[in-house]
C-alpha cells in the first residue's frame, strides 16, 4: 500500500479541492486511481466514489442548514444541473433539498 496515502489526514479538505472526483483526488495524491481505490476500501470500507459522494452530500446538508438556496448549494458543490443535485440528494437523504432546507434551516 502506498505510504503517502496513509500519511494524509486532511481527506475532508481534499474532497472539494478534487471537485469530488476520484480521478482528480488520485492526481492530487500522486497515485493511480486503482491505488486510491484499494486504499479507500481498506481504510474507509468504501470506494473513493462513494466516500466522495457522501462528503459532497454531507457538505450540502451544512450549506442548506446555513440558509443557502438549493440552486446555490448545487453550484457550490459543482453540480452542472440543479435537477441532478436534487435527485442525488433525495436518493441519499430520502427528501428533496428544498424540503430538507425548510425543515432544518438555522436562519
Amino acid at each position: 500500500m502506498n505510504k503517502q496515502l496513509h500519511q494524509i489526514r486532511n481527506w475532508p479538505e481534499l474532497a472539494p479541492a478534487a471537485g469530488y472526483r476520484s480521478k482528480t483526488l488520485a492526481g492530487l495524491c500522486k497515485v493511480s486511481v486503482r491505488q486510491l481505490e484499494r486504499f479507500f476500501v481498506g481504510k474507509f470500507n468504501k470506494s473513493p466514489h462513494c466516500w466522495l459522494r457522501e462528503a459532497r452530500l454531507g457538505r450540502a446538508v451544512e450549506l442548506l442548514r446555513d440558509g443557502s438556496s438549493v440552486k446555490e448549494t448545487a453550484a457550490l458543490l459543482g453540480y452542472k444541473a440543479v435537477a441532478h443535485f436534487t435527485r442525488d440528494f433525495k436518493k441519499w437523504s430520502g427528501m428533496s433539498p428544498a424540503s430538507f432546507a425548510r425543515c432544518h434551516s438555522t436562519s
